[in-house]
């Protein structure tokens, strides 16, 4: 499972990990009833620790999108992938509100904002 994170981020790397496997649920690129790789596995294969990952899993459950079966592993919900999707339609638009806000206070034009989000999206 391809997840990158990123040392350099102020978001805690549970947090990058459980945002990036919850994006590929919204997107099927993870499918309901697939089995994720395990806790240990996870950590080794993204070279942190395994309360990390843990922490990362145990949040996917608490906001439904993965199921752990005891012995059996941590397998993708199913869940409502509209729903999923407005959820997170909502806080990209709470962030890009708080972006124009901060582009008006500094006098960046329209053009120059979208011209920003346009390289940014191109880099990832």
């Amino acid at each position: 499972m391809d997840i990158i994170i990123s040392n350099s981020s102020n978001t805690p790397i549970y947090e990058q990990i459980k945002e990036q496997i919850k994006s590929k649920i919204i997107s099927n690129e993870l499918t309901t009833g697939e089995l994720l790789p395990s806790i240990r596995v996870l950590a080794r294969d993204l070279r942190c620790s395994v309360i990390t990952t843990k922490n990362a899993y145990e949040e996917l459950e608490k906001e439904g999108y993965v199921k752990t079966i005891p012995s059996k592993g941590v397998y993708v919900s199913n869940i409502n992938k509209e729903l999923a999707k407005e959820e997170q339609l909502k806080k990209i638009e709470k962030i890009l509100e708080e972006a124009v806000v901060l582009a008006k206070i500094n006098k960046i034009n329209e053009k120059e904002l979208k011209e920003i989000v346009s390289i940014l999206y191109e880099e990832r």
